[in-house]
């Protein structure tokens, strides 16, 4: 994949002064068109080898464009802040948002590049590094993101070349490590494992482009050729939203389902409530305390109908818990910021740290719920967000994050029951708003998207907690104890390992 990047690329001083001036321009009026129609976000990838011009093309890069609507992230070793969250958390947090050009200086390739080289990772790692990378940017492009990866090349004694030239002069000296020889002296396994990487990530929506870095004219041009070839292209086309080609999800053909199946009838009495609720606050504050949580975190989820009463049961969690040690994240219609971005973006802005709670008040199960029953985003759109969230969940998992999932479920009747109480109760008014009588009339249309979710987003790692919630003392009890089983089972678990 590499050859053809070792032929020896150049281009004259001459002509690169003539052809310097006419890209430069026609790169900054395509970012102005970018931020005027301000419909997508562009996401460039700078990645390759050391030496190859990375960090002078950035620059040039900003240089020629207009840096005010360009946001630059050089990422290096994770910060301690960075490591307590999900490897892709703080990539997450740096995209730009639409009519914006981001620039990726090292990205969620390198890792699994350089973890693979020095033996600290085994093979399969690399292998599912790579299907997660695939299947994040192919959610990128699906979203609307313009992604181009740029890679740029040096031939091993290029490399050399290159690495000595830099020590050598005094000014750039600084700029060659240790770290930078002990790769070079790893020069063919990079080579190798790179090449797999790029290979096997180079696809039709975001393909690698490759380019030798030996000679700066060469690069620039090249560089900055491909970004306006790819800029001009994409500004040039109807935006689109992507059709679905799936089977449709077809409704049962009883009228049985996993909510109208429930046992609504569980109550408890209120002695047995009081004494079961400080048992269980108990037991919780002391699991959030436990030594070995403190290489963990829980994430809380809440979803349900309307009036089921998720306020109230997070309130009873939130008691067992020391106020510095959790934040409760309410989810609204998103702003125009959170609009400008992917639709988990939000989500992953709000990961916590380590020993740390944070509870969803509703969640990314929107875009399976509400956006899908009042259409606020396309059946491709929801479709696909099932394995999204699957995945997204499963890098939670795997990175110490503890997800519980609960769905608090009413009846129909017990739901205008307490609608009705809302509106009689003065300082139960805030609760009850027009939405909420307009989604009752959906009633049918919600069950049915709850059952989808539950039955393809309730996987062995994260699963779904089905509540009823008719009697507000026993769903309060049921989710203190469910939170505190999964709370210990994971701790369990990693005390095995």
């Amino acid at each position: 994949m590499f050859e053809s990047a070792e032929v020896g690329h150049r281009i004259s001083r001459e002509e690169y002064k003539q052809r310097e001036p006419e890209l430069r321009q026609a790169l900054l009026q395509a970012q102005y068109r970018l931020l005027e129609q301000g419909n997508f976000p562009v996401i460039i990838i700078v990645d390759g080898v050391d030496g190859a011009g990375k960090g002078e093309t950035v620059n040039l890069l900003n240089e020629w464009m207009d840096p005010r609507h360009i946001v630059t992230h050089a990422f290096g070793d994770p910060t301690d802040e960075e490591a307590q969250r999900p490897p892709m958390w703080r990539f997450w947090r740096s995209l730009p948002p639409k009519g914006r050009i981001g620039i990726l200086f090292g990205s969620w390739y390198t890792n699994p590049i350089v973890n693979q080289v020095a033996g600290t990772a085994k093979r399969i790692a690399l292998i599912q590094s790579i299907e997660e990378i695939r299947h994040f940017e192919q959610m990128l492009v699906t979203e609307g993101a313009l992604v181009i990866k740029l890679w740029f090349h040096l031939s091993k004694d290029a490399q050399r070349k290159r690495l000595k030239e830099l020590e050598k002069d005094p000014k750039t000296q600084w700029r060659v490590t240790d770290t930078d020889w002990d790769r070079f002296r790893a020069y063919d396994k990079f080579r190798k494992v790179s090449e797999y990487t790029l290979r096997e990530t180079s696809t039709g929506d975001a393909p690698w482009h490759v380019i030798e870095g030996s000679d700066p004219h060469y690069r620039y041009l090249t560089a900055g050729t491909l970004l306006l070839e790819a800029l001009e292209r994409r500004l040039s086309i109807r935006q689109e939203r992507r059709s679905s080609h799936g089977t449709p999800l077809l409704p049962s053909l009883d009228s049985r389902n996993i909510l109208n199946t429930l046992d609504y009838s569980a109550s408890m009495g209120k002695k047995e409530y009081e004494s079961e609720l400080e048992k269980l606050q108990g037991r919780l504050n002391l699991l959030t305390r436990d030594p070995r949580f403190a290489k963990k975190s829980l994430v809380v989820v809440f979803e349900g109908q309307d009036a089921a009463g998720k306020g109230g049961s997070i309130r009873r969690v939130t008691t067992a818990l020391d106020a510095r040690q959790f934040n409760i994240v309410p989810i609204a219609a998103p702003t125009d910021e959170e609009r400008a971005h992917p639709y988990l973006w939000r989500f992953w802005r709000h990961l916590p740290r380590h020993n740390h709670v944070t509870i969803f008040d509703r969640s990314w199960y929107g875009r399976v719920l509400v956006e899908r029953v009042e259409k606020f985003c396309t059946t491709a759109d929801w479709m696909r967000a099932y394995i999204e969230i699957n995945d997204f969940e499963e890098q939670l998992v795997r990175n110490n994050v503890i997800v519980v999932k609960f769905w608090l479920a009413i009846t129909k009747d017990e739901q205008l029951k307490r609608f009705r109480e809302r509106e009689e109760v003065a300082y139960k008014n805030h609760k009850i708003t027009p939405d909420d009588w307009r989604n009752r009339r959906k009633w049918t249309s919600y069950e049915r998207a709850v059952c989808d979710m539950v039955e393809r987003t309730s996987t062995e790692i994260a699963p779904w907690t089905l509540i009823p919630a008719n009697d507000v003392e026993y769903a309060r009890i049921m989710i203190l104890r469910t939170l505190c089983e999964q709370v210990e089972g994971a701790l369990r678990s990693r005390k095995k390992k």
